[in-house]
């Protein structure tokens, strides 16, 4: 049975770059490879959501340019509804400049573009999407005007409100922890959030119980080969990974969200939303780029 997720966030044009390393500051450095693929953390986890087995529907925004069409057709091919993602005019669509090394690692710069034109006013005209929705899934790439009204509205509407801070260069306000019921941080924005080293379970259990001491209800903290870390008011469990080799991590933490929200959308149980999360991103880093990595339900294990 298939559950309802809603993404409101952030649609970029990724434009890929592969080097054998990442430069240093001030060096010009000969890439061997470019390439462009759909992107940006919003449409990246609604895309991993209908790929491992939601009813999914976006809201965002693009510009008036020939990367917001693509983008719009790609996630209607994927089977998404993109009556809420609005072309604007006079803002280029966003793009997402991403440099990935030989060992598979990357760095990124974002451009907002159209993602910062969403606004609480986007989301109201679109209230049917939410209360048609199990799951809210919320990043950081959009305007923090909507990422507030989208995680209220979610609750009002009896959403499970999930919270993906990113990106993210400190701690959230004070009054949004709580208004999620799951926060997803990564190992390097768990430390953002909380000024804490966060390299290890041991380091990400310290961080998850400051993260639950300033008020979010539940915690995941994505640590890639070293597989996740929850927590909450009564519990915290370590859920390990089989490793793989990584070609392109871009998208992983994206990936593990969508399939995170998938599953519990479906009504699945917690471990099994996670199982889901983490299988499908050990697949996804095996490929290149974002959205093209993204696995189907059908590649991953029954």
């Amino acid at each position: 049975m298939q559950g309802k997720v809603l993404v409101v966030g952030s649609l970029n044009m990724d434009l890929i770059v592969r080097a054998p390393r990442l430069p240093r500051g001030g060096e010009t450095l000969a890439g061997h490879d470019f390439s462009t693929a759909a992107g940006g953390k919003g449409a990246n986890q609604a895309v991993a959501a209908a790929r491992l087995g939601a009813q999914v529907a976006m809201i965002g925004c693009v510009g008036a340019d020939a990367y917001g069409q693509q983008l719009r057709s790609g996630l209607i091919e994927e089977g998404i509804d993109c009556a809420g993602v609005e072309t604007v005019d006079g803002v280029p669509t966003g793009i997402a400049s991403i440099l990935v090394d030989d060992a598979g690692q990357n760095a990124i710069v974002i451009v907002a573009g159209g993602n910062g034109a969403l606004t609480p006013a986007h989301l109201e005209a679109q209230q049917h999407l939410l209360a048609a929705a199990q799951v809210l899934i919320v990043q950081l790439e959009v305007p923090d005007a909507c990422v507030e009204a989208a995680m209220r509205m979610g609750r009002e509407a009896g959403c499970t409100v999930i919270l993906n801070p990113a990106p993210v260069a400190g701690p959230l306000p004070a009054h949004w922890y709580a208004m999620a019921d799951y926060l997803i941080p990564n190992e390097s924005e768990a430390a953002a959030l909380t000024g804490m080293p966060v390299d290890s379970p041991q380091s990400a259990q310290l961080a998850a119980h400051s993260l639950l001491q300033a008020g979010a209800c539940r915690v995941l903290i994505t640590l890639g080969a070293q597989g996740v870390l929850y927590a909450d008011a009564e519990q915290q469990r370590h859920f390990t990974v089989t490793p793989v080799q990584a070609v392109d991590t871009t998208a992983a933490g994206d990936t593990f969200v969508g399939g995170f929200a998938a599953a519990l959308a479906a009504g699945q149980p917690l471990s099994a939303a996670i199982a889901l999360g983490q299988q499908a991103a050990a697949l996804a880093v095996t490929r290149p780029g974002a959205q093209p990595s993204i696995p189907y339900r059908h590649e991953l294990p029954a």
